[in-house]
C-alpha cells in the first residue's frame, strides 16, 4: 500500500484531534503548538524527546505530548494509556477521582 501524502497528514491531524478532544473533555489546560510554523518550537520538541523514544530513522512525528518540559510520550503511548485508564498518570497529573475523594 502506498500512502498518499494528504492521507499521511490527515492521519496525523486525526491523532492530534483525538488528544485535544480528550484534554478538552476532561477540562485539562493545554497549549497546542504548531511545529510547522516555528523552527524554534520544532527544534525544542526534537531536543526534548528522550533518545530512546526517537525513531531509528527520521524525526519523531506529531503529536508529541509534554507536560511543561517533561516528555510524556507520543500518540501511541497516549492511546495505550487511555485504553488502560492510566492517562492522568501518563500526563503527570493527579487522577480526577483521587482529587474528588480528598477533603
Amino acid at each position: 500500500m502506498i500512502c498518499h501524502p494528504s492521507n499521511y497528514f490527515s492521519n496525523i491531524k486525526k491523532k492530534q484531534q483525538d488528544v485535544v478532544r480528550f484534554l478538552e473533555a476532561n477540562k485539562i489546560e493545554f497549549e497546542e503548538v504548531d511545529i510547522t510554523m516555528s523552527e524554534e518550537q520544532r527544534q525544542w520538541m526534537y531536543k526534548n524527546i528522550p533518545p530512546e523514544k526517537k525513531p531509528a530513522q527520521g524525526n519523531p512525528l506529531p503529536p508529541q505530548i509534554f507536560n511543561g518540559d517533561r516528555y510524556c510520550g507520543d500518540y501511541d503511548s497516549f492511546f495505550e494509556s487511555k485504553e488502560s485508564n492510566t492517562v492522568f498518570s501518563f500526563l503527570g497529573l493527579k487522577s480526577r477521582l483521587a482529587s474528588k475523594a480528598e477533603p
